[in-house]
C-alpha cells in the first residue's frame, strides 16, 4: 500500500473521532435545550448528518458511470448499520430501545426495504422509482416536524430531561449547539471521504466488482460516521441517539440517498442480478430481524450484538474471498 493511502486512512479515523464527539455532544444538548427527546434527534439531525457521505458517494459514482457502487453503497451501508454498528455498540454496552422506535420507525424501515426490493426487480431503480422514494423522505421529515411541535408543547409543563454526563443546562445558547452539530458533520464527512479514497484504491487492486466495492469498502467507509457516532453515543450513555441514528440512517439511505440518486441519474440506478438474488434479500431479512430483537426486552443485548457482528464478518468474508485469492 502506498504512503498516501496510510495518510488518508489515519487522518480519516482521527477526523471521525473528533467529528462524532462534536455531533453527539451538540445533538444531545440540542435535545435538552429545545425540549425534544433524544430519540427524535437521533432519527433526524444525527441520522441525516451521518448519512451525508452516502449521498455524496452515490451521486458522484452514478454520474461517473459507476452505478454499481451507488446501489451497493446503500445496501451495504444498511447492512453495516445494523450488523456491524449495532452489533459493536451492543457488545460494548446493552442498548435500550425506545418503544416509539418499535411502533413507528422500525416498521417504516422494513417497508422501505421491501419497496426497494420490489422496485429493483426489473433490473434497475428507475427515475420514477427514485421520485417515489424521495417523496417518502419528505413525508417522513414532515412527520418528524409534527413530532417536534407536539413535544415542544410540554416544554413549559415539565423540567427538561437531563442526559447522562451533560448536566442541567436548559438555557444553553441554541446557536452554540447548532454550530457544534454543523462542525461535527463537516469533520465526519471529510474523514469518511479520506478513508474511502484510500480504501477504494486497495479494493480496486484486489480486482473485485463495482458492486462488491460498494457493498464492502465504500459502504463501510461511508458508514464510519454512523459507527463513530453510535459508539460515542453509547459510551456517553445516550443509547436513544445511538439506536435512533441507525434506524434513521437506514431510512435516509433508501429514501433520500437512493431516491435522489435514481431521480437525477439519466438511466436510473442499475440493480445487478447478484444484488437481486442475494444482497437485497439479505438486507430485507436483516431489517425484519430487527423487530423481534428490539421487542424482546426492548433492548439489544450483548449476545444479540455478538450475533449481528458475527453475521457481518461472515458476509464480508464471503464477498471478499475471491478478491483475496487474486492477491495471493
Amino acid at each position: 500500500m502506498q504512503t498516501w493511502h496510510l495518510v488518508f486512512i489515519g487522518g480519516g479515523f482521527a477526523a471521525l473521532i473528533f467529528g462524532a464527539e462534536w455531533l453527539v455532544r451538540g445533538s444531545s444538548r440540542l435535545a435538552v435545550t429545545a425540549g425534544i427527546s433524544p430519540v427524535v434527534v437521533g432519527l433526524t439531525v444525527v441520522a441525516f448528518g451521518t448519512s451525508s457521505p452516502e449521498l455524496g458517494v452515490s451521486l458522484i459514482s452514478v454520474f461517473g458511470g459507476n452505478g454499481g457502487i451507488a446501489l451497493g453503497n446503500v445496501v451495504g451501508s444498511n447492512l453495516c448499520n445494523v450488523l456491524l454498528i449495532l452489533g459493536l455498540a451492543a457488545l460494548a454496552s446493552p442498548l435500550p430501545v425506545d418503544p416509539r422506535l418499535i411502533r413507528r420507525d422500525v416498521p417504516l424501515m422494513i417497508a422501505a426495504s421491501l419497496l426497494l426490493w420490489a422496485m429493483a426487480m426489473d433490473g434497475k431503480v428507475s427515475r420514477w422509482d427514485g421520485i417515489v422514494l424521495f417523496a417518502g423522505i419528505l413525508v417522513y421529515i414532515g412527520r418528524d416536524l409534527y413530532l417536534f411541535r407536539k413535544e415542544s408543547r410540554f416544554r413549559q409543563q415539565a423540567a427538561s430531561p437531563v442526559l447522562p454526563g451533560l448536566g442541567s443546562q436548559p438555557n444553553r445558547r441554541l446557536h452554540v449547539d447548532l454550530l457544534l452539530i454543523v462542525a461535527g458533520v463537516l469533520v465526519l464527512v471529510s474523514g469518511a471521504r479520506m478513508l474511502v479514497a484510500g480504501a477504494v484504491a486497495l479494493a480496486t487492486a484486489m480486482g473485485v466488482s463495482e458492486m462488491v466495492i460498494g457493498l464492502t469498502i465504500v459502504s463501510i467507509g461511508t458508514s464510519l460516521p454512523e459507527i463513530a457516532t453510535s459508539l460515542v453515543a453509547g459510551y456517553r450513555g445516550n443509547s436513544d441517539i445511538a439506536v435512533g441514528n441507525i434506524v434513521g440512517s437506514n431510512l435516509f439511505n433508501i429514501l433520500a440517498v437512493l431516491g435522489l440518486t435514481a431521480a437525477l441519474a439519466p438511466g436510473g440506478v442499475p440493480a445487478p442480478p447478484e444484488a437481486l438474488s442475494f444482497d437485497i434479500p439479505l438486507m430485507v431479512s436483516v431489517m425484519v430481524v430487527c423487530l423481534p430483537v428490539f421487542i424482546t426486552g426492548r433492548s439489544v443485548s450483548r449476545w444479540e450484538g455478538a450475533m449481528f457482528f458475527g453475521g457481518y464478518a461472515a458476509y464480508i468474508l464471503y464477498l471478499l474471498l475471491p478478491g483475496m485469492r487474486n492477491l495471493l
